[in-house]
């Protein structure tokens, strides 16, 4: 009986033990899970936003045409840009038909300049004046002669009245046989002779009076005037400095007084390549645009295509003229012209 008693004390289960190993692998358990719930939960989480679809670009959608909108649909919808301007490209710069350095035609020391730069004078306008006090001194001395020779055939004309009295009255007496023959050829010489130097003297007056005129010509040429309307871009020339039409050599000439620029004459000119030649025509419609105005899109046509052609660049000249002027458009800016085609 006793034997029988241990056997089963030992199947017995001591409750004690059991509660306490029970309760570790309980909470071991626990933490297991909770950890692989969440290992599980981020799994999901990722391939759940891999798998979401790419979001896909919005299909353009095509506007009706204007035929078909209705008028209320038309003024609701707002004005489209106009299509952009194509064609060939090419690049120059602006250029003035009618541009010169003024000077004058003689040698002579500036004692006046009366223009600035940026000054706008009109055609005929004094641009400077040249000493002209020896000029003027010749000039006093050539009118003192020129009165002298005019006196002169007054002089004479008295002597020749005088002396066709004496021949008339020697006529008269040698047709009453009263005066000799020779008296009344005498007289005569003296009146042809009177007569030729009052021809003479004449003669004499009007070249003092031409050379009056000469020097009064080149008094007028010691002014310097502007040959055309414009504006002034440069003044190349200071009071007391001498101008000449031709450089002496020694760099202390000047060979012109201001540069003057017609800026109704202003134009583009540009080179374009001799094989794309074949699109440019006379005529054809031009946009215009200068690199100090990029958003500036000015209308022009081709004037003029130069009938020559450039050996080294193999370009050919291209003159393209403005629609309109504008006072922003200067001398050699930069430009683009674009040929509408």
């Amino acid at each position: 009986m006793s034997d029988r008693r241990s056997q089963l004390e030992s199947l017995s289960i001591d409750r004690d033990e059991g509660a306490s190993s029970g309760g570790v692998s309980i909470a071991t358990t626990l933490i297991i899970a909770l950890i692989f719930a969440a290992i599980s939960a981020g799994a999901t989480w990722y391939l759940t936003r891999s798998a979401t679809p790419a979001p896909q670009p919005v299909a353009a959608v095509d506007t009706p045409s204007p035929a078909s909108e209705t008028p209320s649909e038309a003024a609701a919808t707002p004005a489209r840009p106009a299509p952009r301007t194509s064609g060939l490209v090419a690049t120059g710069y602006v250029v003035a038909r009618r541009q010169a350095t003024v000077s004058a035609e003689i040698t002579g020391r500036i004692q006046e300049l009366l223009v600035e730069e940026g000054a706008s004078v009109e055609a005929g306008q004094v641009l400077a004046r040249l000493d002209d006090t020896r000029a003027r001194i010749q000039l006093d001395l050539l009118m003192a002669q020129r009165d002298a020779a005019a006196t002169r055939p007054r002089s004479l004309l008295a002597q020749l009245n005088e002396a066709q009295t004496v021949l008339e009255r020697a006529n008269t007496l040698a047709a009453r046989d009263i005066g000799s023959q020779a008296a009344v050829t005498a007289a005569r010489a003296q009146v042809d002779s009177l007569t030729a130097q009052i021809n003479a003297a004449r003669a004499d007056y009007q070249a003092v009076a031409a050379q009056v005129r000469a020097q009064e010509d080149l008094i007028d040429r010691h002014i310097v005037r502007a040959p055309f309307t414009g504006i002034v871009i440069a003044k190349n020339a200071q009071v007391g400095e001498i101008l000449s039409p031709a450089s002496a050599g020694g760099g202390f000439t000047r060979t012109g007084v201001a540069t003057l620029v017609d800026m109704e004459s202003l134009e583009i000119e540009v080179d374009v390549n001799e094989g794309q030649i074949g699109r440019v025509t006379p005529g054809q419609r031009v946009e215009a645009r200068l690199d100090a105005y990029p958003d500036w899109r000015i209308p022009a046509h081709v004037e003029a295509i130069i009938p020559t052609a450039d050996r080294a660049r193999a370009t050919i000249t291209v003159r393209v003229a403005f629609d309109e002027r504008d006072g922003r458009i200067l001398p050699d800016m930069a430009s683009r012209v674009i040929f509408i085609e």
